[in-house]
């Protein structure tokens, strides 16, 4: 099924906000070959590039770029049969260098590693891997490599030193096996040029020390040579960047007022709101307008509804919609964790329908606390695009360990936004990643909550039961063959999709409460 899109700046109300996003200008990330990708051949995203390399261009020059193609995307979306809003985009005033984006990705290729001295093998065997080093400040890590279709069989491990500290961290193990959580093989995404194989990310912390080493799989007597690792291996180094704060543009007026965003698990803010100028780009806007049903534009946070007003809203914002529907819980929205919208691709994907959610842990650990969370997302939305070359954030949502709920991928939180997270079946699903790792650790009751919260206001949106099953069809996966029918539960695990760890045994085992706890919140 070819997912509709439509393009994120043709919005009339986003023509009316281009003021400036001013920040400090950053030092630029780390240039190498790897990152210069071909032009996206994706029929989703005419003309526009991927985001890896589109990003490392000053701000101005890909303006440049942009306006240059623009002619050339509407004729390409036509020709390929995409749905896009034909308003006029709006004009980037203002924008220079010093809008720099905030955070940075440091990449550096790993070298060979010497041999273990009990054994006599080659550079591929024993592995590459980098010795301790000081870097620029990063707080997320992660492998990547050339070829998107090879597999790194093997075993990836860091340390790091705080920043600021002399002492260095124990070994840390990185998820290795990530390629199930990934667009569609034979999508217009998977499809870009841009992807690259890549490890799970794994959060450190404020880190600027780091040492590296990847091994592959041992030999054994019925396999007496080990399995080559990937082709350019990169180590990669996320700054999240600092916490979004409102700034006020030069001359801009008294902006609306509005309400800081609260997370469970930190201090709760004055009740008093605080009247702040309105900044926002056009690539903001255009990310806040499509929820703009459910709050005002700019907002942070899309507010709980009670149960009859979220009845009520349903009726808007889902025309004949059931009426089993769980009341609709507070969203913190991408500017409330502080996405830049830069950074992904312009124009936003959907699939016709969400009939079933795919439960997910990030395997990027459990060293964060709540207040963290929305640098964790910042770095994970980096490394999927800049690291992975994905056109944006993977997931539909995610949910941290206090049970805060966040918009994912851009598209609008009440649409069926196409992501990238369950590889086969990503067509007419949501994808709902909890930080952490649930392999060993039992996840936390107010993350099990949320997404029960979540998941009986969404589904219920597209009239799915979430006791229910479903019948999908594959769109080719490690565990299931592509057109093969598979019949799941409407809540669902990522292991159901594919031959995967993920959502973690612990996290798993938690799916059934999840179930029939959002089954009753939609009053079944």
């Amino acid at each position: 099924m070819r997912a509709l899109l439509v393009t994120s700046v043709g919005v009339t109300c986003a023509a009316a906000l281009t003021l400036p996003l001013a920040a400090p200008a950053l030092s630029a990330p780390a240039a190498h070959s790897a990152s210069a990708r071909p032009p996206s051949l994706s029929p989703e995203s005419p003309g526009s590039g991927p985001p890896s390399a589109r990003t490392e261009a000053a701000p101005d020059e890909a303006n440049e770029a942009n306006e240059a193609n623009e002619t050339n995307k509407r004729d390409e979306a036509n020709e390929g049969g995409v749905l896009e809003v034909p308003e006029a985009a709006p004009p980037r005033t203002g924008e220079t260098r010093a809008a720099a984006l905030a955070g940075s990705t440091q990449s550096l290729p790993l070298e060979p590693l010497a041999a273990p001295s009990d054994r006599a093998v080659g550079p591929a065997a024993s592995g590459q891997g980098l010795d301790r080093r000081t870097a620029r400040p990063f707080s997320l890590v992660g492998v990547v490599w050339d070829d998107a279709e090879a597999e790194l069989h093997g075993t990836v491990q860091v340390r790091t030193r705080a920043t600021g500290g002399t002492s260095w961290s124990d070994w840390q193990d990185v998820e290795t096996h990530n390629a199930e959580h990934a667009a569609d093989l034979g999508s217009a995404e998977r499809a870009s040029g841009a992807v690259r194989g890549a490890t799970a990310p794994l959060w450190v912390g404020d880190s600027d020390g780091v040492e590296v080493r990847v091994r592959p799989e041992a030999a054994d007597p019925q396999h007496p040579a080990a399995v080559p690792l990937p082709e350019g291996l990169r180590l990669e180094l996320v700054d999240p960047g600092a916490d979004p704060a409102p700034e006020p543009a030069p001359g801009a007026p008294a902006g609306r007022t509005v309400t800081p965003a609260a997370f469970a698990g930190n201090p709760v803010p004055p009740a008093t709101t605080t009247a702040v100028p309105e900044v926002l780009t056009a690539e903001s806007a255009a990310t806040s307008a499509v929820n703009a049903d459910l709050a005002p534009l700019g907002a942070a946070v899309i507010p709980a509804l009670t149960k009859a007003g979220t009845e009520e809203e349903a009726a808007i914002v889902a025309a004949g919609a059931k009426p089993y529907i769980g009341p609709r819980p507070k969203i913190v929205t991408r500017k409330g964790w502080g996405a830049d919208e830069k950074l992904r691709e312009r124009n936003f994907a959907y699939t016709k329908s969400v009939k079933a959610a795919f439960v997910h842990h990030s395997a990027t650990g459990n060293n964060y606390t709540c207040k963290q969370a929305p640098s964790v997302l910042r770095s994970i939305y980096r490394y999927h695009v800049k690291s992975s070359g994905w056109r944006d954030f993977g997931y539909n949502f995610a949910v941290d360990k206090c049970g805060n709920i966040y918009e994912g991928r851009a598209g609008g939180v009440a649409k069926a936004v196409l992501g990238a997270h369950t590889l086969g079946f990503n067509t007419n699903t949501m994808g709902v990643a909890v930080l952490g790792t649930y392999s060993s650790t039992n996840p936390p009751a107010a993350a099990v909550t949320a997404v029960s919260k979540l998941t009986a206001w969404k589904l219920g949106l597209f009239g799915a039961n979430p006791k229910g099953k479903v019948t999908l069809v594959s769109g080719g996966s490690g565990k299931y063959s592509k057109g093969k029918k598979v019949k799941m539960n409407v809540i669902s695990g990522h292991r159901d999709g594919f031959a995967t760890e993920c959502p973690g045994a612990r996290l798993y085992k938690k799916l059934g409460t999840a179930r029939t706890s959002s089954a009753k919140l939609q009053g079944r």
